[in-house]
């Protein structure tokens, strides 16, 4: 005679979009509030993003669970966060407990779930909710489309070398480069010099307070880490 596996509790990476909290899909909110448990990655002693977008969704009653992630370049410190979140996630879950484990944008774009996942996949059921991503924000603000006909596109994040940035921007009809903030003076000086400041449109924080929609010329000194430059190389891209 078999035993019965033990009943665990389902982690559900939630995307939870570039800002105003209408753009949750129906499904985030409809998971969101049917959860025990809601769960954030947040920088330390700071609020999080993900729960503030996701805030008018967060029904009463639910169980919080703060992830302080630090923001550095150095992945031994996030390895041991992520470690730790997971854990304290787990416990949840053993328990029987669902866990809504929010995200900013898309779970799978850039997003901290993946590594949590990773930590939790092996013992527990996981699913995703997509979320709407910073660039499909950027380019409904820009009126810019992204991608027609054979048209290729680049997701470039500041962190590369001008030399992969240069190659992702002239290797594709449209590109788009992520997270500028400390990176932005770099940037300015290669779009610049490969001449495509004229094709290029900066934004900055979409969906959220202060957002920004300028021509590159008038993109201002320093940049956000939440924003972002689209650049097209085809002359007309609405034809």
């Amino acid at each position: 005679m078999g035993v019965d596996a033990p009943v665990t509790g389902r982690l559900w990476g939630v995307g939870v979009g570039p800002g105003a909290p209408d753009l949750l899909t129906l499904r985030a909110v409809s998971v969101l509030g049917r959860c025990p448990v809601v769960a954030y990655p947040t920088l330390e002693d700071a609020p999080s993003l993900a729960r503030s977008i996701a805030a008018p969704h967060i029904p009463p009653g639910v169980e919080e669970v703060a992830i302080p992630v630090p923001m550095t370049p150095a992945r031994a410190p996030a390895q041991a966060a992520y470690d730790a979140g997971a854990a304290r996630l787990a416990a949840h879950l053993a328990a029987g407990r669902d866990v809504t484990l929010l995200c900013e944008g898309d779970p799978l774009f850039y997003g901290s779930f993946m590594y949590l996942a990773a930590r939790l996949a092996p013992r527990f059921p996981v699913e995703v909710v997509p979320g709407i991503t910073s660039v499909s924000a950027a380019a409904s603000l820009a009126r810019l489309p992204l991608g027609a006909r054979a048209g290729r596109i680049a997701i470039l994040p500041a962190t590369l070398s001008d030399e992969a940035l240069r190659e992702g921007l002239l290797g594709h009809e449209t590109a788009v480069i992520l997270k500028l903030g400390r990176h932005w003076p770099r940037l300015r000086a290669l779009v610049e010099g490969l001449g495509l400041g004229p094709r290029t449109v900066y934004v900055a924080r979409a969906g959220l307070p202060g957002e920004a929609v300028l021509p590159f010329a008038q993109a201002p000194p320093e940049a956000p880490y939440f924003s972002l430059l689209l650049v097209t190389r085809e002359a007309d891209p609405w034809t």
